[in-house]
């Protein structure tokens, strides 16, 4: 097959979860109301943060990042993947392809991070309690979000220029609902020896480091739980990292999933279809698991909600019923 040169390639075509038109539909409403449901829990997870003066502390500063990242990480695929089954259009542009490597690059490895630093966040909450303020001061707070999302930005730029370079053959079908960069990089007739080497450099310093640094603060955390004399004490500790704990899990036992199941499975579609559980479910899930399981955040929620009920009542004249 010819090689296209990057600045000829007008664009590729997402083949999708599956072929069958009578499915279309069914996807079209599965996803959708996954999408909203991500959407809508984050951001009240976000403004019942931003609302409460009592949640405006370092754990809740990261979750409220999160919830952030978790929205921008699905709103990177699952729009364009909607937009395709209701036009029953397989199309996405060049530009839109490099877009979605970009974007799925940053948030993925951003995810990492402030993963790494929420448990870096219990584990001062745990082993230093009574210098948890001390510790972490607004200004490392910052800093522990703003470095995280340099590193992403370059991590995923440089990922995004080495598919620029690359030429890619004619046959420009992704077996995918969005550019998955292994997916992308694979279509190219060029050498993609660079490409490899950076991807696995990623994975094994960014990926690889923020689980080292995961596995590091539980390690310290679970050393403390166990030293400690009283069993309620125990359960209370460990309870405050708990959804943490849950959502780590998660993320990481499903992204892991899918790569090393598909060194095993040589079917995209398989991977394609397991990759929705860390890409779509996991964002989805995060809301409910931390609303659940931890008690300031859901009074917070009640009371955001109230609150906005009331305002509703006043707008409309009307009075609540005793």
């Amino acid at each position: 097959m010819e090689p296209l040169n990057s600045t000829h390639t007008s664009g590729f075509l997402l083949l999708g979860l599956a072929e069958e038109a009578e499915l279309q539909p069914v996807l079209f409403g599965l996803f959708l109301s996954m999408y909203l449901i991500t959407v809508l829990g984050n951001l009240l997870i976000v403004l019942a943060i931003m609302a409460d003066p009592r949640l405006h502390t370092p754990m809740y500063f990261f979750l409220c990042n999160l919830s952030w990242v978790d929205v921008g990480f699905t709103s990177t695929t699952v729009p364009n993947m909607l937009l395709n089954l209701r036009t029953h259009s397989r199309a996405i542009t060049y530009a839109g392809c490099i877009t979605q490597v970009y974007f799925f690059a940053f948030f993925i490895t951003l995810d990492n991070f402030l993963l790494a630093v929420m448990a870096y966040d219990r584990l001062v909450a745990i082993c230093h309690p009574l210098r948890y303020a001390t510790i972490l001061k607004p200004w490392l707070c910052g800093w522990l979000v703003l470095v995280p999302c340099l590193a992403s930005a370059l991590d995923s730029l440089v990922q995004s220029l080495m598919v620029l370079r690359l030429k890619f053959c004619e046959a420009l079908q992704i077996p995918h609902f969005f550019c998955e960069p292994n997916q992308v990089v694979g279509l190219a007739c060029s050498d993609t020896f660079g490409n490899h080497v950076i991807m696995g450099l990623a994975a094994g310093l960014l990926g690889g480091g923020s689980l080292a640094g995961i596995l590091y603060s539980y390690s310290r955390i679970l050393a403390s739980i166990w030293a400690m004399a009283s069993a309620p004490g125990k359960c209370k500790a460990f309870s405050t990292c708990a959804s943490h704990l849950s959502v780590v899990s998660l993320f990481y036992c499903t992204v892991l999933g899918v790569y090393l199941s598909s060194a095993v499975i040589q079917d995209p579609r398989v991977t394609a279809t397991a990759s929705v559980m860390y890409s779509v479910v996991t964002p989805m899930l995060n809301p409910f698991i931390y609303s659940l399981r931890n008690q300031d955040l859901r009074k917070a929620l009640r009371r955001l909600v109230e609150r906005e009920m009331r305002k509703l009542i006043l707008i409309h004249g009307l009075k609540p019923s005793s």
